[in-house]
Parts: structure tokens; C-alpha cells; sequence
């Protein structure tokens, strides 16, 4: 097999990848083990002979962030002083030396073993990056529990909720199914409403990555409900086990620049170097232990009988706003001409300037550790936030309609509102009706 010419050069997907790299160097699957790595040796040894041979070769360009990546064995530089772009183990994918260090980042969920050091990471994201924006593509990182689905230990079932047993969906065609039984993991999973016509128009706008604190197993588990003929995610399924910190979320294992990644996550803490980046959802509770462990005190709408609603969830929101922003991002009008040059996040914080403009806000005895969080949300959301009443004033927050302000704001006919009208317009991307958030008087 020749390196050059027999490689997989324009094939977009992370199977051929993965599958060039088994041929070549001897690994016969993601899960191969340890005792491989003399067949490997010996292998890469043979690929670092070829490359002598080869003076030149054509330059070709990836089309993914997988697909790039077999850029590391066409390259056409000799490699008598090789740069060790990467490593399989400890050999260097491009001339076969036994490396030393732990240098670069481990990106165990394209292949077990690779690693990449930071100069070619960041090459293939440049790289990656132009081929994306030809095709006007962005990236969106998608976390999965109470984002995308909800999941259940079978034993944690209540009562009232074990009518699902008789309602669960077949294994053998999940694309029409919703519910799913999964007996070898003891587990029942509820796909979140309109998360298949969500994936469907995403990938029109994005290249995807499933990002998940679960473990490996769990992940691709989920990814096999939601994308079962590996047409969204590909490779790009990552793990708690893949992360380069412990409780967090992390971009430096996504090969994409941060200046065209989006994020979907419920959980705002998990991404704590990336919040210009992230989109919080609501987040989505189907089982009773889900509410519970959350602390809600309340039937759960699998007891109740009753779902998150399929054309005005949460998913179909988010999806307006993830069109708006990629529309925005290749305006052709905007003052900057190069896309490489664009942030998104910049983008995206304008898209939320525009969900309160206009409202000016004072806040009434609402609880001291909720208020600076409530306060900054209002002001991303273009909203002024005061700390006086004065006629410009168009919002009171309170919990009380009892307090001077509360009363100020009947008398002046001014709209009294719960702070959870704030916190749903943060999570829908727009303003909500005044009328279903009204502070009443108490008896």
C-alpha cells in the first residue's frame, strides 16, 4: 500500500481515517491493545522508508477535523529532521522514533494511542478552519444529559412511571424511536422532543461534536440513538475519559479554532474558560429522578403522562438562534471581508444584546447571592439595570409585590415580574410575555 497514493485523501469521513491508520500501522481497532506496538514499530518503520523516497507529493486538503489529520502522513517534507507532529503510543506517526514526554494533547476518541503536540493542533485547526468556512460551516460542541436526551436507571423507575416498560421503542430501527429500554446497561433513555429534525438542520450549519461527562461506553451509546447512521457525529464523540481536566469541559480536545465554536450545554460551571462560547439550555427532565436530583419537588412528566412540547421547546428555540447566528457570521456585508478573521463570539453576544434592548430594570428585595447573576444576565441581554426607580424605568424583579417598589410599580402601571422572566428569556433567547411571570399580591 502506498502512503501517498493509496490513502483516503479525499474522503470526508473519520472511518477512512481510522481505517488507513489500522492498515498502516497494524492496529486492528480503537480497543487494540498494548502488544501491538512492535507490529507497529515495525510498520511505521516501513512508512519512514517510503518518505525517503518520496520528494514530493501533491498538496491535498482535509475536509474535517479527522480528515486533515492524514495530512500527517502525505506531508511533503523529508523527514530526516522530523518535527514528531504527533504520536501513536510512544512512536512519532510520522517517522516511527520512540518519543519521550507527554507533550501535546491526547485525542483518544479519533484513535486510541494518538497524540497531538501543539504546533500541528494548531495547524489542523487553521487548516480545518478555511476548509469548514468554504462551505459555511461553524462548529457546535452539543452535550448530551439534559440537553439532548435524559437518562434513567431502570431501578430508579418510580411507580408511577412504569408504564414506559410496555412503551419503549425497537433497538433495530432507533431512527423512528424515541424511548429506549437498554437492558445491558440497566438503563431507560428518553431522546429530548425535536432533537432528530434539530441534528437533521444543525449539520447544515455545523460541523458536530457530541461532548458528554459521562463515560466512554455511555457516549457512544447515546450517539448510536441519536445519529444511527453515523452522518452527524462520525468519531467526534467525547468522553469524560477524554477530557484534559477533571469536572470540566474543555475546547483544547476539539480540533477547532475557538473563534467558530458554539456550545450547547445545561451546565454553565462545566465550562468555565468558555461562557463567550456557550448557549445554556434548560434544561430537559422526563424521569422522576432526574427532577429529584435536581431538587424539584414536583410528578415528573413521565409520571404526568406528558412531554416537552415538539414545535416550541427548547430545541426548536435554540435552533432560531443557532440560525441567526450562522446567518450573521457569513453576512456578506459585515465591515471584516475575511471569515477567518470573524469571532462568533462576538457574534453571539450581539444576537443576546438584542433579547432585552429597550428594558430598564430595578431589582426589589430579591436574594443578595441570586442578584449579581441576575443582573449580569439582564445587562448581556441589552437590558439597564438601575438601582433606583425613576420614570425610565419599565421592569420591576421582585418575589414580593408588598415592597415599595412593587407598589410603585402597580401605581405607575409598570410591569412587576418574577426573576424567572428573566431567566426564561436567557434560556429561550427572547422576551417573554410579562403576563405569565406577574407578581401577585398576597391574601
Amino acid at each position: 500500500m502506498s502512503v501517498v497514493t493509496d490513502s483516503p485523501v479525499h474522503s470526508s469521513n473519520s472511518d477512512d481515517f481510522i481505517a488507513f491508520l489500522d492498515a498502516e500501522l497494524g492496529a486492528s481497532s480503537p480497543e487494540s491493545s498494548p502488544d501491538k506496538e512492535a507490529e507497529n514499530q515495525d510498520e511505521l518503520e516501513s512508512v519512514r522508508i517510503k518518505r525517503r523516497k518520496i520528494e514530493s507529493t501533491e498538496e491535498t486538503e482535509g475536509s474535517t477535523s479527522e480528515g486533515i489529520l492524514k495530512q500527517n502522513l502525505e506531508t511533503s517534507v523529508e523527514v530526516d529532521v522530523c518535527t514528531h507532529p504527533g504520536s501513536f503510543g510512544s512512536m512519532c506517526i510520522r517517522c516511527g522514533q520512540k518519543l519521550d514526554g507527554k507533550s501535546g494533547v491526547t485525542f483518544g476518541y479519533i484513535h486510541k494511542g494518538l497524540r497531538l503536540h501543539d504546533e500541528e493542533i494548531s495547524r489542523l485547526r487553521n487548516t480545518d478552519m478555511k476548509s469548514l468556512l468554504c462551505r459555511k460551516k461553524l462548529y457546535l460542541v452539543l452535550d448530551l444529559d439534559h440537553t439532548l436526551l435524559n437518562s434513567t436507571l431502570l431501578a430508579h423507575l418510580s411507580s408511577e412511571e412504569s408504564h414506559l416498560l410496555n412503551q419503549t421503542d425497537s433497538l433495530q430501527d432507533v431512527s423512528k424511536g424515541s424511548l429506549f429500554k437498554l437492558e445491558h446497561m440497566h438503563m431507560m433513555t428518553k431522546l429530548r422532543p425535536f432533537v432528530r429534525s434539530f441534528l437533521k438542520e444543525a449539520t447544515e450549519m455545523f460541523e458536530m461534536y457530541i461532548y458528554t461527562m459521562g463515560d466512554r461506553p455511555y457516549a457512544l451509546e447515546m450517539a448510536k440513538l441519536l445519529d444511527p447512521q453515523g452522518e452527524y457525529f462520525n468519531a467526534r464523540v467525547i468522553s469524560r475519559d477524554d477530557g484534559t481536566q477533571k469536572h470540566q469541559k474543555g475546547l483544547d480536545v476539539v480540533l477547532g479554532q475557538e473563534s467558530a465554536v458554539l456550545i450547547l450545554d445545561d451546565t454553565e460551571h462545566a465550562w468555565m474558560k468558555h461562557k463567550d462560547n456557550l448557549i445554556l439550555m434548560e434544561r430537559y427532565h422526563f424521569f422522576a429522578s432526574s427532577c429529584r436530583q435536581f431538587g424539584f419537588n414536583c410528578k415528573s412528566p413521565a409520571e404526568l403522562r406528558n412531554d416537552e412540547d415538539e414545535t416550541d421547546g427548547a430545541l426548536a428555540k435554540i435552533l432560531k438562534v443557532l440560525k441567526q447566528v450562522h446567518c450573521t457570521f457569513f453576512d456578506k456585508h459585515q465591515e471584516d471581508d475575511d471569515l477567518v478573521n470573524r469571532d462568533v463570539r462576538q457574534v453571539l453576544s450581539s444576537v443576546r444584546s438584542e433579547v432585552l434592548s429597550g428594558c430598564v430594570i430595578v431589582f426589589s428585595r430579591i436574594f443578595h447571592g441570586a442578584l449579581p447573576s441576575l443582573q449580569k444576565m439582564a445587562e448581556q441581554m441589552g437590558a439597564t439595570c438601575l438601582a433606583e426607580v425613576d420614570p425610565s424605568v419599565t421592569h420591576i424583579v421582585a418575589t414580593d409585590a408588598g415592597t415599595e417598589k412593587s407598589r410603585w410599580a402597580l401605581k405607575e402601571k409598570k410591569f412587576l415580574v418574577h426573576p424567572r422572566w428573566i431567566e426564561a428569556a436567557n434560556y429561550f433567547w427572547e422576551k417573554q410575555p410579562e403576563e405569565n411571570f406577574i407578581i401577585k399580591k398576597k391574601q
